[in-house]
């Protein structure tokens, strides 16, 4: 194989070229798997619970376990990437995800699926959460962007692609085949990664130092936030008294947190990057990333119920119509690389929420029967703002962080997607809560409310622009 050696270190900027691009299609295959099977399994839901004989809100925990083990762990791995290596975490999370996709597949029972999939979780977040900081290696710093674009462009495709990748794959076999399909790509993926990954030797002087007890604190602050959204959220409507038990979970998790951050706040390299945080330009980023996330997931979640119900198009025009976001990302993320270093990552970042934020209100305020034309341009209208201000948020949050925090810089990029879209959900589920019925007011309320997300992420990103 041509390239650098097995093992070898980057060049000083950059990989050279046949081996970046091999790296880079690594980057890319297990970002896209990793992605992928947070959604995948939507779609075989109610499948899985009939055949496993358990109850709809036990399914959901077949989501869930996956994306609160990917929460809990991605911090930790990351600064355990910038101790050990961004390589070595990234192959033995791929080679976990491999492994547990088998687990997932053969269970018999819903426990069993439950508790593959967090494993399946726990994979996933080694390779989400050096995934930024491989690409800072991979690339020379004058075309990081381009390696951010494509990297942008995976996540926003991956992430809406899930349901009809599912519906493909479940049109002809059944659901344990979701799974079985990431045994030979994980297998592949590990196997190229092994080939191809740049080293980055440790630095003796900045490895960070946590504790056992600084890890379970992190890993209690978000299991508690997350459990306690959940239960408000999701589960209030339909339980008398688990609202209060939400709060209860919430009010737990921030004491928690707030003993977490207190025990981080003097550390050179702390677990929690607050050092991070004191950076204005990165803790703007991240509150940008935060809302632009909490937006995607609103419409994300409305928009099927505002086609399908309210509406009433079959699955097939709604997965169409849909397409147009994901399209006009696929179209604008590369044009979004090229944009950075020549534009100021905070302006491109403000304009593409304020694009965003247009496509989400004009979808909140569309009339009851919209021609197909009249829905696939404000979806191709999301799709265009939030591909413009991914890419170059993205950017600033890797760039601004010392080379030697890479590691935590990666790992907030998938922090912040994640609690973004948790909340997202969480929102969207109040709103059902408060409007039960799917005369199209619920879901019309929620893409203005995820409009007015992208507003604050807008100004964040905008803000920018002077602290630079």
């Amino acid at each position: 194989m041509s390239g650098l050696p097995v093992g070898a270190p980057p060049l000083a900027d950059g990989l050279p070229q046949p081996a970046r691009r091999q790296a880079m299609l690594v980057i890319v295959l297990g970002l896209t798997l990793a992605v992928l099977d947070s959604s995948i399994v939507n779609l075989a839901l109610p499948d899985i619970a009939r055949q496993l004989q358990s109850g709809a809100a036990q399914s959901v925990w077949v989501v869930n376990a996956y994306q609160l083990a990917t929460l809990v762990v991605l911090l930790p791995l990351a600064a355990l990437g910038e101790r050990v290596g961004y390589r070595r975490v990234y192959l033995v999370g791929m080679a976990l995800f491999a492994l547990a996709s088998v687990g997932a597949m053969l269970a018999a029972s819903m426990p069993a699926l439950i508790a593959a999939r967090a494993l399946q979780g726990l994979g996933a977040a080694g390779v989400m959460a050096v995934n930024a900081a491989l690409v800072r290696l991979i690339y020379p710093r004058a075309q990081l962007g381009h390696g951010m674009a494509i990297n942008s462009l995976v996540v926003a495709t991956a992430s809406m692609a899930g349901p009809s990748v599912a519906a493909a794959i479940l049109s002809v076999a059944s659901w344990p085949w979701l799974f079985a399909m990431n045994l030979p790509l994980g297998v592949g993926v590990w196997w190229l990664g092994w080939r191809a990954l740049p080293v980055n030797p440790p630095s003796a002087n900045h490895a960070p130092r946590f504790s056992a007890i600084d890890v379970l604190l992190n890993g209690a602050m978000f299991t508690l936030l997350f459990l306690g959204g959940e239960q408000l959220g999701v589960r209030s409507a339909a339980q008398g008294g688990s609202a209060a038990t939400g709060a209860i979970l919430l009010a737990a998790g921030v004491a928690v947190g707030a003993v977490f951050l207190w025990r981080q706040r003097g550390l050179a390299a702390p677990l929690f990057p607050v050092d991070l945080l004191r950076i204005p330009v990165f803790a703007l980023s991240m509150g940008s990333s935060v809302g632009a996330f909490c937006a995607q997931m609103l419409g994300f979640l409305s928009l099927p119920f505002l086609l399908l119900e309210a509406q009433g198009r079959t699955h097939l025009e709604a997965g169409l119509l849909i397409t147009a976001w994901p399209l006009a990302t696929a179209v604008v993320a590369p044009l979004a690389g090229r944009l950075i270093g020549r534009y100021p990552d905070g302006l491109l970042g403000g304009i593409g929420m304020a694009v965003f934020a247009a496509g989400l209100v004009s979808l909140g305020l569309m009339p009851a029967q919209p021609a197909d034309w009249n829905v696939a341009w404000r979806m191709a209208l999301c799709g265009a703002g939030f591909a413009l201000f991914q890419s170059p948020n993205n950017h600033t949050i890797v760039t601004s962080a010392p080379l030697h925090r890479s590691g935590a810089a990666s790992g907030m990029l998938g922090t912040a997607r994640l609690t973004g879209q948790t909340l997202g959900a969480v929102s969207l589920a109040a709103i059902f809560a408060l409007r039960p019925g799917h005369d199209g007011s619920a879901e019309s309320l929620a893409l203005l409310v995820a409009g007015a997300c992208a507003v604050v992420a807008g100004v964040c990103s905008s803000l920018r622009v002077r602290q630079r």
